[in-house]
């Protein structure tokens, strides 16, 4: 299949940033894009809610259900589902998006932030993709992609954040484990993660750990996960992809489009390399 025409896409925490631009890039094919995420109203500092952000795929040229739902709900996650089907008549993909963050050593991090991370990052993927897995079973190509990093133990990753790294190592062993276990039913489970650090609203919320102008649009992503989404799932499964090597082997070699401001020093996403501020010219 060459593109996501008629496809159902669930995606959680899609209200902005990552998720929205990989909704966006399904919508501009005909895609049927549900929105999961918790913000009906504006948030003072982070705009979009799911309303807006349903508004924006319908006028990109797909189909839009806009569904509140907290990841952490349990039966919520699964009424949005079950909405989605009863909806579009079928479930296509599953992009787990929604995530928690917090850079903190673990002295400064707080149990009740260590617990949101781990019930955001790692445990709404496992229930979200849980619920998802009997109606991607029925699909013709049917995919889950998780939003979260190849698995590096140096303690130069584990060190710094231990309860962020925790749960986003959380959400890549879910993609080891789920592939293995679904692949004889044809269900392509992958993760995607960007090489660079990616330029949303939340970004801000860091403190200005990293200069807008050394970062990427959601585009890239948003790309990148329509490549590998279009792709077999019966023989696409069990891969960690970076964004930028999955646009190079669809045979995309100007990256510089993505960057906020091209020419300028990239900085490197966490998990990968040495760390971020190191990185190539976009």
């Amino acid at each position: 299949m060459a593109d996501l025409r008629g496809r159902t896409v669930f995606i959680t925490g899609g209200s902005r940033g990552i998720g929205k631009a990989i909704g966006l890039r399904a919508a501009r094919d005909g895609a049927n894009v549900v929105i999961a995420a918790k913000t009906t109203e504006p948030h003072p500092k982070l705009p979009g809610t799911i309303f807006s952000a349903a508004e924006e795929m319908e006028a990109a040229g797909g189909k839009a259900l806009a569904v509140q739902m907290d990841v952490r709900d349990d039966e919520q996650v699964e009424a949005a589902i079950a909405r989605a089907v009863e909806t579009f008549g079928g479930l296509d993909v599953v992009i787990n998006n929604a995530s928690a963050i917090s850079l903190t050593g673990t002295l400064d991090t707080e149990m009740k932030r260590y617990d949101l991370m781990q019930d955001v990052n790692v445990r709404g993927t496992f229930t979200t993709t849980r619920a998802a897995v009997p109606h991607l079973a029925r699909a013709e190509n049917p995919h889950v992609l998780v939003l979260s990093p190849p698995i590096d133990l140096s303690p130069r990753w584990v060190a710094p954040h231990l309860a962020y790294t925790l749960s986003k190592y959380g959400m890549s062993l879910c993609v080891i484990g789920l592939a293995a276990e679904f692949r004889e039913r044809g269900i392509a489970v992958n993760a995607l993660w960007p090489r660079t650090v990616i330029h949303t609203a939340a970004l801000a919320m860091l403190g200005g750990l990293i200069p807008p102008e050394a970062t990427r649009k959601p585009e890239i992503v948003a790309d990148a996960a329509h490549a590998i989404l279009v792709r077999p799932s019966r023989k696409a499964t069990g891969s960690f992809y970076l964004d930028d090597e999955v646009l190079r082997e669809e045979g995309v070699t100007d990256l510089s489009g993505y960057a906020v401001e091209p020419g300028h020093e990239l900085a490197t996403d966490l998990f990968l390399g040495r760390g971020p501020g190191l990185g190539s010219r976009g």
